[in-house]
């Protein structure tokens, strides 16, 4: 087939392309500025995230510090309250020592009366009394022990002393 192109057809063929130039260009521009936005934005969000990163590390860092000295306080806690109550149990022991009596009894029979453990010992050494013959207050009945040392302490009330070891007490007639 043949086909006479006139010079208007040219003219109109001419115009198209012209406009289809132009609207390539700007769809071009478009894309170029779409695609320039998209770099800055990413740009962004990596320098951003960057950031994040190293807001998290020192975050980290801090944290880590943190738990340290919490770890040390609460040891130190621990060390302070046994040594708190090593000082209680040494100033409740400085405090009865002056209310205590020690009753010597030789064969459940009143020998001596001491103020300190340590008298009762020295003294009683004279009297023949060997250093391991020594027997704690316990249950068995005060005459069947050569040496016992019953401490007695003061309650600071109008009935004076009591026993410092309490047996426990004999059931009465069977009960329990």
């Amino acid at each position: 087939m043949i086909r006479i192109v006139t010079a208007a057809r040219l003219e109109r063929l001419e115009a198209d392309a012209n406009a289809a130039r132009k609207q390539a260009r700007q769809v071009s521009g478009a894309a170029n500025e779409a695609f320039g936005e998209h770099v800055r934005t990413l740009y962004a969000v990596t320098a951003r995230a960057e950031r994040a990163e190293t807001d998290a590390a020192a975050v980290s860092a801090i944290l880590s510090a943190g738990m340290e000295k919490l770890a040390a306080a609460q040891q130190e806690l621990l060390l302070n309250g046994i040594a708190r109550e090593r000082l209680r149990e040494e100033l409740d022991k400085a405090r009865r020592a002056g209310r205590e009596l020690f009753l010597l009894m030789h064969y459940g029979e009143p020998h001596t009366i001491y103020r300190s453990r340590a008298d009762a010992y020295a003294d009683t050494a004279t009297h023949g009394a060997p250093a391991d013959g020594w027997v704690p207050s316990d249950e068995r009945p005060a005459r069947e022990v050569t040496w016992r040392l019953e401490a007695f302490i003061s309650e600071g009330t109008a009935s004076g002393f009591r026993r410092a070891f309490q047996p426990a007490p004999e059931p009465v007639g069977g009960a329990a």
